[in-house]
């Protein structure tokens, strides 16, 4: 059986890409569970620049084949804010509920009626030797006016996907997953291992 690491320290994502590699007959380890220690580099521009940075970094440090996720939500009002420095926002101290705050008091102050915003994930693969492959997922959404929701975790509760009419944290997980920046990327895995020789 395929065995593959989550290069990643972040619960809420290790949960979700466990969830969407369910069925699929590989074993799906954390980065933690993998022998891997300490915090994995993401001093990249870019999300590409991150996902292949801990990707490579992880599976170098496990020896296992790996997969990286760099994410983060793109706000047009914004300038494209908070973006790769999603996880950042607020400063690294604040959670997830400060995050949100910031960022509708922002657009507030930004006396703007455009609220569109784009979730983004890039995944990376890399085995020991290196990089194998980068792509990304995309969903466009808006800022809802205040969060909403319990479920999912970063910014869901205040991203707003208009088919449904509902935040993403409003939705069970596997609604969620289906529609998902996350669920999208995730989901062309494994087209991507059999291309590159690999049986998932």
């Amino acid at each position: 059986m395929l065995q593959l690491v989550v290069g990643s320290n972040n619960p809420g994502k290790i949960r979700e890409i466990r969830q969407m590699l369910a069925a699929w007959d590989m074993k799906v380890v954390s980065y933690s569970e993998a022998g891997g220690a300490g915090d994995l580099p993401e001093e990249g521009q870019t999300f590409e620049e991150n996902a292949a940075a801990k990707a490579v970094e992880a599976a170098r440090r496990t020896g296992l084949l790996a997969l990286a996720d760099d994410s983060g939500l793109c706000v047009e009002a914004l300038g494209g804010r908070p973006g790769v420095l999603s996880a950042l926002y607020g400063g690294a101290q604040a959670d997830d509920a400060t995050r949100c705050r910031l960022l509708l008091e922002e657009l507030r102050a930004a006396a703007t009626t455009n609220r569109l915003a784009e979730f983004v994930c890039v995944l990376a693969l890399a085995t020991p030797e290196g990089l194998v492959a980068c792509w990304a997922g995309r969903v466009v959404g808006v800022i809802a006016d205040e969060p909403r929701g319990a479920g999912g975790f970063g910014y869901d509760p205040i991203f707003l996907y208009l088919p449904a009419g509902r935040t993403l944290a409003e939705m069970p997980p596997q609604e969620k997953n289906a529609v998902s920046h996350r669920g999208r990327a995730v989901r062309r895995l494994p087209e991507v291992l059999s291309r590159h020789g690999f049986t998932p």
